[in-house]
């Protein structure tokens, strides 16, 4: 007899060979049958301990955020949000650290994020911020994750009040005197880090409660949590027990992957013939774990964010006195093909940010050596490649590792794969190589976006279509806290390609609502390797499930965002009720 039977549904399966049904059975947390002949779903509620009436309400698999920082996410919601809306300027801006300065003791923190300094005019400014909340400490995080700014008394702290060191992969930006302002680009923020880091399990555990809350209320049901335990992207180097303690006190909300950060990585001593020259001890590595938490790929960074314009390019950011447009007659044709002779070196500029093209974080050849001994250790790596330089210098590295190091299906990611040459999509294509972009810039950091790389080179962005058109699985994911991270946001901004201001976002990437679910749900799944036990309403699979008021397929696109999440299920049960159906228990 099934634990549950999900009767009177609109199902959408994502499964090819029947792409609907009309009701679902779940035994010990995993799909048992599905129904689509009258006689099914007859059978399917007479062999039921219990039957929930779905009332016409549209079932599909969970959703699956593909590259979030749910822990981050989590902290965030304790901070001051400064995303615009509603903060629309610097003004707003410094008068909300001065609200929250008011609650805050002297020489204790105030921590704000989402700022995006496109939409201010410009980056907040130590001097700002130490008049909105004197005796305090300042700490604001950029949109992108990949910047903050901080004020004079965090300086001082950090030996930097009156002037900026160099940092490797990183940058302590100055103000016109001279004097470091308070902006901290990439690695450098990992100087902030040091007065902080590393925070308490407890906290953390906290965080990651509070997101999963919010995670499930969006019908989300797995994510892959991208980046822990080291590096400036780190909140502890025992992080992976923050989300132990949270599963053992059952607060782990929602299935969980965790992406190891390339600097946890060390040399493990085994055997020359084992090949395991890279990894964490004992050998673990990708795939360690359960279906609740496991381990995914090493996480490495190549290069920064465009918003911030710290992401590496083969040639200038628009504004910047060497830009040439990017005219295709002018020998910067998409299609043109990688050649270091003509200036497309993709280890050419370094750390530094040489002639407006942005930067690599860590020596070209030191990050491929890295991406090739994981590789050859058994780990999927996913590297985050933003910039067509960054990504032609990953897609190097993947194509030695394979040829000195073959592996079956090794699927490795690229995460973002932000702005790219069509050649860049056929080579990632034929190397097996996994692109993970995020739908939900494009209204959010769009216009950020289209105002840094310039007319020529706006087809280039953040591609989707073009990734299905080669023949690679194209997930879904958001990259929260970033941006918004509800799905069906993200959805709706895979379809619809426009910005904040309305402007089209490399329309012609755009893919279909089927599509984007599919994204969201099993190709999610394919990228975690974990196609064969989730993404899709098959029996044999977890039980993973979310209602919706209605059927994305069947509205509107513009509508797709406001579409209500009803019920989320994990293992076959209810873990968020909007109180809209009643049976469950």
């Amino acid at each position: 007899m099934a634990d549950l039977a999900l009767v009177n549904a609109n199902v959408l399966t994502m499964d090819p060979g029947r792409p609907r049904a009309a009701a679902v059975a779940i035994t010990g947390g995993r799909i048992e049958a599905v129904a689509v002949s009258p006689a099914e779903v007859s059978a399917a509620q007479v062999h039921a301990a219990q039957v929930v009436d779905l009332r016409g309400a549209t079932l599909l698999p969970g959703f699956n955020d593909a590259h979030n920082h749910m822990t981050g996410f989590g902290m965030s919601l304790a901070e001051v949000d400064l995303r615009s809306p509603p903060i629309g300027s610097l003004d707003e801006l410094y008068a909300a650290i001065a609200r929250r300065a008011e609650t805050t003791a002297a020489g204790d923190w105030v921590i704000g994020s989402g700022y995006d300094q496109n939409k201010l005019g410009a980056h907040p400014h130590r001097d700002g911020l130490d008049r909105a909340a004197p005796g305090r400490r300042v700490w604001l995080r950029h949109t992108s994750g990949h910047m903050c700014v901080v004020n004079s008394l965090v300086l001082a702290d950090l030996g930097l009040d009156a002037a900026a060191p160099d940092v490797p992969g990183g940058r302590v930006a100055t103000d016109p005197d001279g004097r470091p302002s308070g902006l901290l680009e990439e690695r450098a923020q990992a100087l902030a880090g040091t007065l902080v880091y590393p925070y308490p399990l407890a906290q953390l555990t906290d965080a990651i409660d509070r997101a999963g809350a919010v995670y499930l209320a969006e019908g989300v049901t797995s994510c892959t949590e991208a980046g822990i335990g080291g590096g400036w992207i780190s909140h502890s180097p025992v992080e992976l027990a923050a989300f132990t303690a949270a599963r053992n006190q059952g607060r782990l909300r929602v299935r969980v992957e965790l992406m190891v950060a390339s600097e946890v990585l060390h040399q493990l001593g085994a055997h020359p013939d084992d090949g395991l020259d890279l990894g964490l001890d004992l050998g673990i590595r990708t795939g360690f774990g359960d279906d609740w938490l496991r381990l995914g790929a090493m996480k490495i960074f190549t290069d920064g964010s465009l918003v911030g314009r710290t992401a590496a390019l083969h040639d200038p950011y628009a504004g910047h006195e060497t830009y040439a447009g990017h005219d295709a007659s002018a020998g910067h044709d998409a299609s043109a093909g990688h050649d270091a002779s003509a200036g497309h070196d993709p280890s050419a500029g370094g750390y530094a940010d040489e002639a407006g093209r942005g930067y690599l974080q860590a020596d070209a050849a030191q990050l491929q050596a890295t991406i090739i001994a994981a590789h050859r250790s058994g780990w999927q790596v996913a590297a985050h490649a933003i910039g067509d330089r960054a990504v032609d210098l990953v897609l190097d590295a993947y194509a030695k590792a394979l040829a000195a190091f073959p592996r079956p299906d090794p699927r490795h990611r690229i995460e973002h794969f932000g702005l790219t040459q069509a050649r860049q999509v056929t080579r990632a294509a034929e190397l097996g190589v996994i692109a993970v972009p995020q739908g939900r810039f494009a209204s959010e950091l769009g216009d950020g976006m289209l105002a840094a790389v310039g007319p020529g080179r706006h087809d280039w962005l953040y591609r989707q279509r073009s990734l299905l058109e080669a023949g690679m699985v194209l997930p879904g994911s958001s990259d929260r806290p970033v941006v918004a991270g509800a799905p069906l946001l993200g959805i709706a901004d895979m379809v619809g390609r426009r910005t904040a201001s309305g402007a089209p976002l490399n329309p012609g990437e755009a893919i279909t609502v089927p599509q984007a679910l599919y994204a969201y749900t099993a190709g999610s799944a394919y990228a975690s390797r974990q196609e064969h036990v989730k993404g899709s309403i098959i029996p044999g699979q977890l039980g993973d499930l979310v209602v919706l008021s209605e059927d994305p397929t069947a509205v509107s696109p513009d509508r797709i965002a406001g579409l209500a999440v009803l019920a989320t299920l994990v293992d076959g049960r209810c873990r968020y009720d909007s109180g809209a159906i009643d049976g469950w228990r």
